[in-house]
């Protein structure tokens, strides 16, 4: 499964010890993951690890047993059903401590995982929690079961959902990304479980991006190419966006505030929302 992962297309990789590891293989999952991180050609990807829940017999174990023989390797932890800044402080300084032990230079980032309504209630102070937070992650699963949701599919996400006039998590993903933008943070969907369904992925991710979300975790190679698809901006918005920072440009040369093009206004907003779009090529 690793070296699958080490060889596919996807841009980030994220090692599991949380939810798809039972309890008997929680101690023999680190030695797996060490072993795969140390042995295996990971090229330019961006590599991360789930620890278990903070405050759970396992959590502690897996970064003061992993950080030590691999932890320059790693780029980020996922820290799973984050309900409260604590949670993000215990992380953080433990991690500390073992970087200034190790002598690991790369400082390792935090990827809090709100995946219950008091993570949401707290999500502006766990996104400032940490001057290593990089990202939010929405945790669907764990989220629909805390608030009593309808268990209306396996997937959890995107799926057997006409019953609901929208979109049934627009208010969580929503609150998110304001929360996250306004730490400077990205904010990353849920995985779609259904990995033989690309149309229910594809309108999933699509709703996603249409909030600002910047990306969707994969829990299948088959979801890669839909997900990068969907997150990246096509010839079209790229030409477009071109067309605007041009059009905005000139104005300003010639002392304007604002730009026609096609007989649309350009201002600076128009202008910024442009940009983003370019930024992402990079």
């Amino acid at each position: 499964m690793h070296q699958k992962a080490a060889g596919s297309s996807a841009d980030v990789i994220m090692l599991d010890l949380e939810d798809s590891v039972p309890l008997s293989q929680k101690v023999p999952a680190r030695q797996q993951l060490v072993d795969s991180i140390n042995n295996l050609d990971w090229g330019n990807k961006f590599l991360s690890i789930r620890i278990n829940q903070p405050g759970v017999q396992f959590a502690h174990r897996d970064i003061l047993e992993i950080i030590p023989r691999c932890g320059e390797k790693i780029n980020s932890i996922v820290i799973p059903k984050v309900s409260s800044t604590a949670d993000v402080y215990f992380i953080d300084k433990l991690l500390e401590g073992l970087e200034t032990e190790f002598d690991i230079v790369n400082k390792i980032a935090l990827e809090p995982s709100i995946e219950d309504p008091l993570g949401l209630e707290n999500i502006s102070e766990i996104a400032a929690a940490s001057a290593r937070n990089i990202t939010l992650v929405f945790g669907i699963a764990d989220f629909s079961s805390s608030i009593g949701a309808k268990f209306i599919s396996i997937s959890g996400h995107g799926e057997n959902e006409d019953f609901y006039p929208g979109h049934r998590w627009h208010y969580v993903l929503s609150r998110m990304v304001i929360a996250g933008k306004a730490r400077g943070l990205s904010v990353i969907d849920a995985p779609y479980g259904n990995f033989k369904d690309p149309v229910g992925l594809k309108r999933s991710a699509e709703l996603a991006a249409a909030l600002g979300v910047d990306g969707k975790w994969a829990i299948h190679p088959s979801q890669i190419e839909i997900i990068n698809d969907v997150f990246s901006p096509t010839i079209e918005e790229i030409e477009r966006a071109r067309r605007v920072v041009d059009a905005y440009k000139n104005a300003v040369t010639q002392g304007k505030g604002a730009a026609e093009l096609d007989g649309r206004m350009i201002d600076n907003a128009t202008f910024r929302l442009a940009q983003i779009t370019l930024d992402k090529l990079k």
